[in-house]
């Protein structure tokens, strides 16, 4: 499919003579096309395109700008004029890529000295625009069967995620089917949340289809309510080359994380990657605690995997609804924030004073006083292991979301 898209855009390269470069809806690109030879290609560049092709993906900051000149409404080219302060040193054509009414994607053209003199009005009727917008509905009308099948397989991939013990044989089933060979073969699965589902803020279709299928995602879904507070996650099923060799997911889950439906600051979790769908909702749960615990703890995302958790593996397999240790209660209110940021620092060093307060820049005298605050507030005594476990993981746990 990736080889039909590029050869469209550079039908539509050709007709203008200018460089084509053809963006989902999301800004993440698909294909591109250069005009003339390599040694002028860096001067039909600018900062906005230079990104777009190399990183994969438009800022949302672009995306915003674009969007405020109506692109996601045009069922007409639009000419979008330069701003440097914006990174756009050249203009652009913008072709709307549509299907039935629904914008799937956009063709960009760079608006140089060639197309100075094009009329993009639909009334000026310019056979090349004409020509142009054909096969932007091409390029729609494939981006809308990708759409539609990516949403048929991520369906079956929530039937599974989501179903009752006695269900997921049946779910499982339909799902390998729908799969096909990549059913038997090394996944991994990836959670990105919070995710915006369609309820949410107009979020609209989830990312289904075109970007899963240039990206090795087998499946996406959004998962709703698995998070404590009650909001959504997204599902990403990758395929792998090898159960050692995750690096598809990770970049599957980085271009997620940058998808203007993840819910900001989101987070993204792996399971261990398995062979086969017989362990998936295992994974599913590694992943959504990878996750969790990469919004609790910076040093582990935003990408957190599971085998890399340490106590988090332990601690995010606890009762959403716990309550707090009564003695570690205290601790946790918020007056006391810095006693409880100090106390978790000099449990993380192992109980080496000289080292926790290096990390956290205070003098020792000063580490020392803090933590005789601690066993006064909490009737701890640190001197004791099975104390010290208890405050160290109540505190990593009041963390988790």
């Amino acid at each position: 499919m990736r080889g039909e898209y590029q050869q469209l855009v550079d039908e539509i390269s050709a007709i203008f003579g200018v460089p084509a470069t053809l963006e989902d809806r999301d800004f993440g690109l698909i294909a591109f096309g250069a005009h003339g030879g390599e040694d002028d290609l860096e001067l039909t560049m600018d900062p906005v395109r230079t990104r777009s092709i190399l990183q994969r993906r438009s800022t949302a900051a672009v995306r915003a700008w674009f969007e405020g000149f109506g692109i996601a409404r045009a069922v007409a080219p639009l000419r979008i004029p330069p701003d440097p302060a914006a990174g756009v040193f050249k203009g652009r054509i913008c072709l709307p890529v549509r299907h039935r009414g629904v914008v799937h994607g956009y063709v960009w053209l760079l608006d140089d000295e060639q197309l100075a003199g094009l009329d993009v009005r639909p009334e000026a009727a310019d056979p090349r625009v004409a020509q142009a917008m054909e096969t932007a509905a091409r390029i729609g009308a494939l981006l809308a069967a990708e759409a539609r099948a990516g949403a048929e397989l991520g369906e079956l991939l929530r039937d599974l995620l989501t179903a009752r013990p006695g269900g997921r044989d049946a779910a499982r089933a339909a799902l390998r089917e729908g799969l096909g060979q990549a059913a038997d073969g090394p996944l991994a699965v990836v959670a990105v949340a919070p995710w915006r589902t369609d309820e949410d803020e107009g979020a609209g279709e989830q990312p289904g289809s075109a970007f899963a299928a240039r990206s090795g995602v087998a499946a996406l879904c959004a998962v709703p309510g698995c998070l404590p507070d009650g909001s959504a996650a997204l599902a990403a099923l990758v395929r792998l080359r090898a159960l050692t060799a995750p690096a598809p997911a990770r970049a599957a889950a980085d271009r997620l994380l940058h998808s203007p439906r993840a819910g900001g600051p989101a987070s993204a979790g792996m399971g261990t990657p398995r062979r086969g769908l017989a362990e998936l909702t295992d994974a599913w749960a590694e992943a959504l605690s990878a996750a969790r615990a990469a919004a609790a703890e910076r040093r582990l995302g935003p990408l957190a995997e599971w085998g890399g958790l340490g106590p988090y593996r332990v601690l995010t397999g606890l009762p959403q609804d716990r309550a707090a240790d009564p003695a570690v209660r205290p601790l946790l209110e918020r007056p006391h924030a810095e006693l409880a940021r100090t106390a978790e620092m000099y449990l993380d060093c192992a109980g080496q004073a000289g080292r926790a307060a290096a990390v956290l820049g205070i003098h020792r005298q000063t580490l020392y006083y803090r933590l005789s605050r601690v066993e006064q507030l909490t009737g701890l005594d640190l001197d004791n292991g099975e104390d010290r476990l208890l405050l160290h993981m109540t505190l990593k746990a009041s963390r988790l979301g």
